[in-house]
């Protein structure tokens, strides 16, 4: 930043102080000239309202020579100016330069009009000898009126004279607009300047803020800084004084160092001896460490020896057995006559658990001529158990348990519920409603023991995963009941077919496989199943499932330490209500889907039995195609797997011809028998 006093300097007065210098006195010289005295003889000298006074005659005969007279002695005399200006000028430029002390001596052209001090009067002087030309010896006086010629004459001179005048100030006027345009050109010069200058004044203050607000910040700055060095030497007296604890607490624990070393000598003796005691330690345990691998295998051939006898034990039952089970009356409706259904005793009396079932008829077409009632007839059956109606859920589960642990041990098992509409099919595969864990049927009571046995079976090496699909057949069309979405009711698309190429396995296409690790998964899939399975009223229940469902299970089990792998199915099924057909009734058009429901599903229940037939006699050929049903269950139903049929009957009279017929069918089951199962081991 440069010094201020380094631009003042003086400069010459501007052309336009001249100029307006110049006006000034114009109009002074003008004003004294009006009041100066007449000299005799010379009209020259006198003012301008004597000089029109005098030419007033010349006037009215020549207005255009007098309007120009008029216009000429209007102005100031030339060499007045010139002669003023320059005595003036100097002086009046000083003053003016004095008084306009702007930055660096310098201001525009407003500036030095507004500043400059108005010029006095100036005095009265006698008339320059250079603005007129003065006449040699006596002027004349008033020419007569009657000598026109000379006043012409007189008048021609004036007008000649003033028109030498007017050339006069029309060069002076030129030299003044030569004066004022260098003026102008020295103010816009100066303009420029002072527009720099006040540029670099509007950097230095911006500079002079930028310095105090850094100013500020450096005080705050030392303030924060005093205040945190206040805080650090407080810190200090505190380390200092921490440093003092840590020297005490250093000999403290020097002597407690000695102490230890002291303790440690004495634990490095100790552990010399324990080194022995390890060495022995670490014998025994590889002695043990053999052992257990020899228990390892020893229990693994009690497992097998388990599941050898089991499936012997299972055998010696038969591969085929049938259950019966006898529904309790049920709230409103009739009780049965005494002795219309008999559970008689085993040989060994009470304690025997029941196998054999009596039931009574009377046939009203055997009646005597005299009117007396027809005889009861009586009709034995003999099953492998029998289930009367105070039977519990749990405990038809035991007689099964050891069945589904034939699955679990890679066995193919297929479970039954046969029977008429109405007769408790349902509530023993699935349970009752409202989620009583007393009312829950086979199908989840089976996946608790599966998943539990599972678990078990892990700390011996094993590992098993369940995977599960539930369908159901209605009308030999096979449909999906875990189905959700837009997947939900297109059974139709559901096809079986093998696996693949080669395999013995069947799959239902486009139907859901679903992983399950815990009874919740399996209570949904319950859940859903109920929901999409297909019922309607009939005229043996209010409610009667009119297909048959099937709930499989695929267990896949390894033993990676051994290389052991078995898999096999748990097949649970739920079939269809068995009803007779009556010849004789007749059926609206309401009734006829009903008509068509039966007739399937008594063809396939027949076809069951077909199936069961030909593998009791070991036919060449086994009919599982004439039935969607035997189709899908034909790997659970041969030689090389066990199946277990629950007959499921009502205890009304009114439903004694169905109950016949269900418990003969059963009969005919239980008189079949398959050859030796055999697990399904890799």
């Amino acid at each position: 930043m440069e010094p201020r006093g380094k631009h003042l300097k003086w400069h010459p007065r501007p052309p336009l102080l001249e100029v307006k210098r110049n006006f000034e006195l114009k109009t002074t010289l003008v004003k004294a000239s009006s009041r100066l005295p007449l000299l005799p003889g010379s009209r020259l000298k006198r003012g301008p309202d004597q000089m029109e006074d005098t030419l007033e005659p010349a006037k009215k005969r020549t207005r255009g020579l007098g309007a120009v007279t008029k216009i000429d002695t209007s102005r100031p005399r030339g060499p007045l100016v010139s002669t003023v200006s320059q005595t003036q000028g100097p002086t009046a430029a000083q003053k003016g330069a004095k008084k306009t002390g702007g930055p660096r001596g310098c201001t525009g052209l407003g500036s030095v009009l507004k500043n400059q001090k108005p010029v006095p009067a100036a005095p009265t002087q006698k008339p320059v000898t250079s603005t007129a030309p003065v006449v040699a010896g006596k002027r004349p006086g008033k020419r007569p009126a009657w000598d026109l010629k000379g006043q012409v004459c007189d008048l021609t001179e004036d007008l000649k004279r003033y028109r030498e005048k007017t050339q006069r100030l029309d060069q002076e006027n030129r030299g003044l607009q030569e004066q004022l345009k260098k003026a102008q050109e020295q103010a816009e010069a100066l303009g420029t300047e002072r527009n720099a200058l006040e540029g670099e004044l509007a950097s230095v203050r911006t500079q002079a803020e930028e310095g105090q607000q850094k100013l500020e910040t450096l005080c705050a700055r030392v303030l924060e800084l005093e205040k945190c060095l206040g805080a650090k030497e407080g810190l200090i007296q505190e380390l200092q004084k921490e440093q003092l604890g840590l020297q005490e607490d250093k000999k403290a624990l020097a002597t407690r160092l000695e102490e230890q070393e002291r303790r440690l000598q004495a634990s490095e003796a100790a552990l010399s001896s324990s080194e022995a005691e390890v060495v022995c330690l670490r014998q025994k345990t590889t002695a043990q460490v053999t052992l257990l691998a020899e228990q390892g295998d020893r229990l693994h051939g009690l497992e097998m020896e388990r599941r050898r006898l089991h499936n012997q034990l299972q055998e010696l039952k038969g591969n085929i057995r049938v259950f019966c089970r006898v529904r309790p009356v049920l709230a409103g409706e009739p009780a049965p006559s005494p002795g219309f259904l008999l559970f008689p005793h085993g040989p060994a009396g009470p304690s025997d658990l029941p196998t054999r079932l009596s039931l009574s008829r009377s046939d009203d077409r055997r009646s005597t001529l005299t009117g007396a009632p027809a005889p009861t007839t009586r009709h034995d059956f003999s099953f492998d158990r029998v289930f009367p109606p105070g039977s519990k859920q749990e405990e038809v589960f035991e007689e099964i348990s050891m069945l589904v642990q034939s699955a679990l041990d890679g066995y193919p098992v297929c479970i039954f519920a046969y029977g008429q509409t109405g007769s408790g099919k349902t509530f023993t595969m699935e349970g009752g409603p409202g989620g009583d864990p007393q009312l829950e049927g086979l199908i989840p009571r089976a996946m608790r023991h599966l998943f539990s046995v599972a678990q078990e079976m892990s700390g011996q090496g094993w590992t098993y995963s369940f995977v599960a699909s539930y369908v159901e057949i209605y009308n030999e069309t096979v449909r999906d009941l875990l189905a959700t979405g837009t997947r939900k009711g297109q059974g139709g698309e559901c096809e079986i077919r093998r696996a693949g190429p080669g395999s013995e396995e069947l799959t239902v296409t486009n139907a859901r496989y679903v992983p399950v690790s815990c009874e919740r998964e399996v209570e949904t899939l319950l859940h859903l199943a109920h929901q999409n399975r297909a019922v309607a009223r009939t005229a043996q229940n209010e409610r009667s499932s009119r297909s048959h469902s099937v709930f499989q299970l695929q267990i896949s089990g390894e033993h990676a330490a051994r290389g052991l792998q078995c898999v096999a199915p748990l097949n649970l099924v739920d079939l269809a209500g068995s009803e007779r057909l009556d010849p004789g009734l007749t059926l609206g058009p309401g009734e006829r889907d009903r008509l068509r429901e039966t007739q399937s599903i008594n063809s396939s229940l027949s076809t069951l039995g077909l199936v069961i037939m030909a593998l009791s006699n070991k036919e060449s050929h086994v009919p599982y195609r004439n039935s969607k049903l035997t189709y899908l269950l034909q790997n659970s139903l041969g030689g090389s797997a066990k199946m277990l049929m629950f007959v499921n009957i009502s205890p009304l009279e009114e439903n004694v011809s169905e109950s016949l017929n269900s418990l003969r069918f059963a009969s005919k089951v239980n008189q079949c028998v398959i050859g030796t199962a055999q697990a399904n081991k890799k």
